[in-house]
């Protein structure tokens, strides 16, 4: 999806995935000429072609969120205990390309918002420590992907130059803007050292408005997901909080096909005991996509139509229209490895974004092919 969404002016010339599944969907997409399946770890700079313009990297983030209990990093590349840790992995070759004379011109780190909080900040301090030791000079913004798609996806992207090359006046600015939520703010303030002194606030303009709501991507008939029957959608209604279930109603009330979408969660009712609850939200916005394991569910859709309330999963074309992947793109055949395909990217549209505002003009990539190579 990075690479979809940086576009024609970049060549790929190596990526990496250890996931059969995501290879083939690369593959697919892209071609096998360049694409390398196997655990980074075993990777050497060798094996990387040339001198890149952009090494991308969107590494593992289960130990940066909830999910992984925050786990963190781990320290080093040999004391990695933990999955988000793979990026000590690819910043062992990054070090590798820098000592043979090859430094990529421009590195983009791409993973979610819990990366400013994870160990009371001590990854984010520990991935701008790398950076800032490795020669470049980097700075970080959180882009939500609802600015682009009807989706509430905020994520995090480090974004740093190399010290041999010079970053133009117009992208940068002298403080945080809306870019740099309070969360970005306060790591970025426990910052010492060289982390500090290599900082930049990068500047971004403000994005036109969201082309699409949620009910604008809606397959009216789609061929992997079935509409739930009445009692299952019952059971749905029947395990809402009273909030929840006035939402419904309100939903019901209105003269118009009223398009919403369910998340099953676990939570603590008022006697401290957990159950599962269905929650539901009419905004025009989808809520953050996840892959379906590790108890994470998927994504319901609620249509409320003249009084009537139907419901059943989200398709796995409605989730890639989710990351703003064209129609165009191929999916997995099956069902379960499409959505999390979905699920585990980063939205085409935020990298667009990113790659026509910041990455491709630090990266030379404006009016001409460069080169990209992605883990």
């Amino acid at each position: 999806m990075a690479r979809a969404g940086l576009g024609d002016l970049w060549e790929c010339v190596f990526a990496n995935d250890f996931s059969p599944a995501k290879a083939s969907s690369y593959v697919e997409n892209w071609g096998s000429e360049h694409f390398h399946l196997g655990d980074i770890a075993a990777i050497s700079a060798s094996s990387l072609p040339g001198q890149a313009a952009l090494s991308w990297a969107s590494f593992p983030c289960q130990d940066l969120s909830l999910a992984g209990a925050y786990a963190g990093l781990g320290d080093s590349v040999s004391s990695v205990r933990t999955r988000s840790g793979t990026f000590w992995h690819f910043w062992s070759l990054m070090q590798e390309l820098c000592r043979a004379g090859r430094p990529p011109r421009t590195i983009v780190l791409e993973n979610v918002y819990g990366a400013l909080t994870s160990r009371g900040g001590a990854d984010f301090a520990a991935i701008c420590d790398a950076l800032a030791a490795g020669g470049y000079r980097y700075g970080s913004v959180v882009v939500d992907a609802v600015r682009f798609v009807p989706q509430s996806r905020p994520r995090v992207f480090f974004v740093a130059v190399h010290r041999n090359h010079r970053i133009p006046d117009q992208l940068t600015r002298t403080d945080a803007s809306e870019w740099h939520p309070p969360a970005l703010q306060k790591a970025q303030a426990l910052l010492r050292g060289p982390a500090i002194e290599n900082w930049v606030w990068w500047h971004l303009p403000t994005p036109p408005k969201r082309p699409h709501e949620l009910v604008d991507i809606i397959e009216e008939n789609p061929t992997d997901v079935r509409w739930h029957t009445r009692e299952e959608t019952q059971s749905l209604l029947a395990i809402m909080t009273e909030l929840n279930r006035l939402k419904v109603e309100a939903a019901k009330s209105k003269k118009l096909r009223v398009v919403g979408t369910i998340y099953r969660r676990t939570r603590a009712d008022v006697t401290g005991v957990k159950r599962q609850r269905a929650e539901v939200r009419f905004d025009g916005i989808a809520g953050c996509l996840r892959t379906p394991a590790g108890g994470s569910s998927r994504q319901t859709l609620i249509i409320v139509e003249d009084g009537d309330v139907r419901t059943r999963l989200l398709s796995s074309r409605e989730a890639a229209r989710l990351m703003g992947l064209p129609d165009s793109y191929r999916l997995p055949t099956r069902y379960n490895e499409a959505y999390h395909l979905a699920g585990d990217g980063v939205c085409v549209a935020a990298v667009r974004f990113l790659s026509e505002e910041l990455i491709g003009p630090l990266s030379g990539a404006v009016g001409s092919v460069q080169t990209i190579a992605a883990e």
